[in-house]
């Protein structure tokens, strides 16, 4: 046989005929267990027929016993059974038997040539035979003919072997095309890895209507190629946003440096282009510290140290905190925290989330208005409001203030990262943030 060349045509043979030679020796080894059973299986009948006559025999009235054997040799029309009385020194009593076997081993029996007495111009037959001790004197040696038992088992044999054949044939034939076929599966998923390496993120497995396992498992890959190639274009844009979003504010932030230089006359103008730079550097820092932030919780490895939290008081401690800041701006904040139940959770994450919403509506709410929080429970679990007096977002923004560096109309100063904290937090949490409809309100739906 000629092997092919191509490494991959190889792959294929091999995988062919290792699935072939399995099939093959299955066969085979079926075949000899079938063999050994139905051997087995004579034997055992025949043990348990000499067994029986030595029972019975055993008995016997010693008086009756030559009758009685004489009666079963009768009733053996087939003639496959031998059966004899002997004395103690060996001589026949009764039977079809001429004598004793010279050696006689130990064990429940054992095959041996037998002299027939009743089988004419026949001096020698082969028989499985036990010989056992009925008293003192007297010994019975029964047997059966292995001439029938023979021929049945090599007609089993040959029917074996004759079955083996095509049995054969169609496991190497379907060994082959199994094992060509899933080499040539495993071949596809190779090519497409080689694809997707080279940097085509677009390749998909073919998945038929019908998926057998293997199918299943293309489905599956195509719906992690799907998903890495998204968080491959996630990074990509926020790679994208990065250097949008700090080219601006690094130029601003050299010109200014570079016209407070020239212009600064002495050190107290120095000092007033460092505070300046510092302003911004820190908002830069900030903008940084919030990518990373976003970037932790994406990780989601923070849900191993969920615990229950108080939902009322994690609120209620955002409202201390925010007070004194909302009365310098002139804004009346005012919390209505009614208690509900235990939420599981991370505590800090889930107080920077609401501190996020209140400062988001005190920064975007006019000026001198008011900002309400509540903490109620609804049918769906305890639900945070966080609303204001502003206009508050419009519906064809709302999937785009989630996004990072987003930036409404009216937000001017922000970096656009706020709500995008606020929802990353919550799908962390597996809860849900929703805008109002009739009102400039933010509600987070955490499920109990």
């Amino acid at each position: 046989m000629i092997f092919p060349t191509d490494p991959r045509r190889r792959a294929m043979w091999r995988w062919g005929g290792a699935l072939a030679a399995l099939l093959v020796l299955q066969s085979i080894v079926l075949a000899l267990a079938f063999w050994m059973l139905a051997n087995g299986s004579h034997r055992r009948a025949i043990e348990h027929a000499l067994a029986d006559d030595c029972t019975f025999f055993r008995l016997t009235p010693p008086d009756e016993r030559a009758e009685e054997l004489r009666e079963k040799l009768a009733r053996d029309i087939h003639r496959d059974r031998f059966l004899g009385l002997f004395d103690a020194k060996g001589a026949l009593i009764a039977g079809n038997v001429a004598h004793l076997p010279p050696v006689v081993p130990g064990g429940a029996s054992f095959v041996a040539d037998v002299a027939p007495t009743e089988l004419p111009g026949k001096h020698s037959d082969q028989a499985r035979i036990t010989v056992c001790p009925l008293s003192a004197d007297m010994r019975l040696l029964a047997g059966v003919d292995l001439d029938d038992t023979e021929e049945a088992l090599r007609l089993v044999w040959r029917s074996l072997l004759l079955g083996l054949v095509p049995g054969r044939v169609l496991a190497l034939g379907f060994g082959l095309v199994a094992g060509r076929r899933a080499a040539r599966q495993v071949d596809t998923v190779r090519r497409l890895t080689e694809r997707i390496m080279s940097g085509d993120l677009a390749q998909r497995l073919p998945v038929p209507a019908h998926p057998d396992s293997f199918g299943m498992l293309c489905a599956h890959i195509n719906t992690m190629l799907d998903r890495l190639q998204l968080l491959i274009a996630d990074m990509r844009g926020i790679g994208d946003d990065i250097a949008h979003q700090m080219r601006t504010p690094l130029t601003r932030l050299r010109a200014r440096l570079d016209r407070g230089l020239r212009d600064a006359a002495d050190a107290e103008d120095f000092a007033a282009v460092a505070d300046q730079a510092l302003v911004q550097i820190d908002a830069l820092l900030g903008i940084v510290a919030a990518l990373l932030r976003l970037r932790e919780l994406e990780d989601h490895a923070r849900r191993s140290r969920f615990a229950p939290v108080d939902l009322a008081m994690i609120v209620d401690d955002a409202c201390d905190l925010h007070r004194p800041l909302a009365e310098d701006r002139g804004i009346a904040l005012a919390c209505a925290i009614a208690p509900v139940p235990p939420v599981e959770g991370d505590a800090s994450l889930l107080m920077e989330a609401v501190a996020n919403l209140i400062d988001n509506a005190m920064k975007f709410g006019p000026a001198g208005g008011a900002v309400r929080v509540s903490v109620s429970l609804a049918p769906e679990g305890a639900v945070v409001t966080v609303a204001d007096d502003g206009p508050g977002i419009p519906a064809a923004e709302r999937a785009l203030v989630t996004q990072r560096f987003y930036r409404a109309r009216t937000d001017r100063d922000g970096a656009g990262l706020g709500l995008s904290l606020v929802k990353a937090i919550a799908d962390l949490h597996g809860f849900q943030l929703r805008f109002a409809d009739d009102r400039s309100a933010v509600m987070l739906v955490c499920p109990s």
